[in-house]
């Protein structure tokens, strides 16, 4: 799939099924040739590119379908080579037939991403552009959406090729010295190498710690609800998801495996997890749920504390807060501790000794409905508080490896000035961290690192 393809693919851009159109996509040097063979209306071949033209799709006599048919030539294109696209009514045997029409007079079915392995090939996009294009797809929030639209314009390409730049300039100085190695000369000052990498250090260090932050949001925001048998967990992820989403009973331990959903909290999308209640139980079934619980925790990056505050002592906050920070600790996870059933409280004074000095906690009463928008404001405050300052977010893991690596092979360099090594062991960590700069961009790449890649992007894409 990585070498230069030269046939012309076809495949259906739109989702399966049944719907009110469908849209076919055809790329390469015969696109437009084999689509004019079965369109019944303009001749294709001669008609400007960016134009829709109004037809039937026949196969002999047989009319398959009325059709418009958009016509890109050349450079013009997505994909940077002859491209159609075919909007037809949305029924599935139409769609299989003009896809077997077209295989037909000359076209191949398209692999996974490839019509945008074919715009990277033809340097319409690079590497990390190309990759931003699923992640636009796939977006369902808005914040999302926003990174992804961001990184396929080029944001973080533009971040990646400036840093490189920068270092090719020194890179070029140090080669320059070991072909005149016998002269003893020094082209590259060090002092100013040593800044440069520091700067350079300090730039990779902002995008690696945007990754936490990135990753998140691009996959919704994990929030484990915790705390014993029945403190109202089941009746709170209720009252956020604003439906009857988990069975609430009295009885302690109802709850014995994960339950799962998603709700949008101004643009950012949030993953409730309601969990098993930890206690101390002999039920077999019960055992393993709170173990998933504390398998969710570890997955979490904000951890809900759920206590009944009606009945809660100070020491057994105390210690569950304990329990959950001590698992939590050095793993960069938020808790936000919730006394629920306010409303059976008759003893205010009692409930505000018991959690004074807690921080982040907030009280409520989901079986009223009662201050859920402030667990969803601060919630929204906590992810908030981890953006990076600048535009540049790094989401994409494969990205975040060649940051990590790109910044260890500085660190050689900035250890190696120190240790005045000779130009010959300086150029090669240079090199490394050029190579990790360029494996994100597709300056450097691999057959093997395409198609894993690709291979991840929908047919049609």
């Amino acid at each position: 799939m990585a070498q230069y393809p030269t046939s012309t693919i076809c495949a259906l851009a739109t989702a399966p099924g049944i719907g009110a159109i469908a849209i076919l996509r055809l790329s390469g040097t015969d696109a437009i040739t084999i689509c004019n063979k079965v369109f019944y209306g303009k001749d294709l071949t001669k008609v400007d590119t960016h134009t829709v033209h109004f037809g039937t799709i026949r196969d002999g006599d047989k009319v398959i379908d009325e059709v418009l048919v958009s016509v890109f030539k050349d450079k013009n294109s997505f994909t940077g080579e002859n491209s159609v696209e075919i909007s037809t009514h949305g029924s599935p045997y139409i769609q299989q037939q003009v896809l077997q029409l077209l295989i037909t007079n000359g076209a191949v079915s398209a692999g996974p991403g490839e019509f945008t392995l074919r715009a990277f090939l033809n340097g319409k996009l690079d590497l990390s552009q190309a990759e931003a294009v699923a992640d636009v797809i796939a977006a369902n929030s808005e914040t999302s959406h926003e990174m992804a639209m961001n990184q396929m314009r080029g944001g973080f390409s533009n971040e990646i090729q400036k840093l490189r730049e920068l270092l090719i300039h020194f890179a070029s100085l140090i080669e320059l010295e070991l072909d005149f190695g016998e002269e003893d000369v020094e082209f590259a000052d060090r002092d100013d190498l040593k800044a440069l990498v520091s700067k350079l250090n300090s730039a990779l260090h902002q995008l690696i710690n945007s990754f936490d932050y990135g990753n998140v949001i691009k996959s919704g925001v994990p929030v484990a609800i915790i705390g014993e048998p029945n403190v109202g967990k089941s009746t709170l992820l209720n009252a956020l998801l604003n439906e009857e989403r988990a069975i609430v009973s009295d009885i302690a331990g109802t709850t014995r495996d994960v339950i799962e959903d998603e709700i949008n909290i101004k643009g950012v999308s949030f993953r409730f997890i309601d969990t098993a209640g930890i206690r101390d139980t002999k039920n077999a079934i019960e055992t393993l749920g709170i173990a998933k619980t504390f398998e969710k925790i570890d997955q979490a990056a904000i951890v809900l504390l759920l206590v009944d505050a009606a009945t809660i002592t100070r020491e057994a906050l105390d210690k569950d807060i304990k329990k959950i920070r001590d698992s939590i600790a050095g793993k960069n996870k938020r808790l936000i501790v919730v006394a629920n059933k306010v409303d059976a409280m008759k003893d205010q004074e009692g409930l505000l000794k018991t959690f004074t000095g807690v921080k982040d906690v907030i009280f409520t009463s989901a079986k009223l409905n009662d201050n859920i928008t402030a667990i969803e404001e601060k919630l929204y405050e906590y992810i908030q508080a981890g953006a990076v300052n600048n535009d540049v977010v790094v989401t994409n893991a494969r990205h975040y490896e060649a940051l990590t690596k790109a910044n260890e092979a500085l660190l050689k360099v900035l250890e190696g000035l120190g240790n005045n090594i000779t130009g010959d062991f300086l150029a090669m960590d240079i090199r490394q961290a050029l190579h990790y700069l360029g494996e994100i961009t597709g300056d450097i790449t691999t057959d093997d690192l395409l198609d894993n890649i690709f291979s991840k992007f929908c047919i049609g894409k």
